[in-house]
């Protein structure tokens, strides 16, 4: 071995396997790029993103960690999410959640300031959702 050589194993590595996915289409209805890394929670993700919001609650983008996906203006694509996984605690980003997100207290919270900020209607309009096993 050499100082500093990196190995690599054999074989792909497939992340996420085995776990629940959620598809969703989203719209950038804004006139700025938007790009969502990797471990944002998706249910939080900027609002001129356009898309059934209530389905990624506890969602993040299934993208190997530290990548992210890049929203042009106008642009419509389908991405897949998977659960936060661990004691799924979540702070920051927009702060709606700040908690567990298995707290039906904490997700009662963050389904309302949702509703606060946003027009469901449009995001349901934007694109359809579904879950794949």
């Amino acid at each position: 071995m050499i100082p500093g050589e990196i190995q690599y194993a054999e074989g792909d590595i497939e992340i996420n396997k085995g776990l629940e996915t959620v598809k969703i289409r989203v719209t950038n209805t804004g006139d700025r790029p938007i790009q969502i890394g990797s471990h944002y929670h998706f249910f939080e993700v900027n609002p001129a993103l356009k898309f059934e919001r209530e389905k990624a609650y506890g969602y993040r983008l299934d993208i190997p960690s530290g990548t992210s996906i890049r929203f042009e203006p106008g642009q419509s694509q389908t991405v897949r999410l998977v659960p936060y996984r661990g004691e799924r605690v979540v702070y920051g980003f927009r702060g709606w959640v700040n908690g567990k997100l298995d707290d039906p207290e904490a997700r009662r919270v963050a389904l309302q300031r949702m509703r606060d900020n946003y027009n469901p209607g449009q995001d349901a309009q934007a694109g359809g959702a579904g879950k794949e096993g």
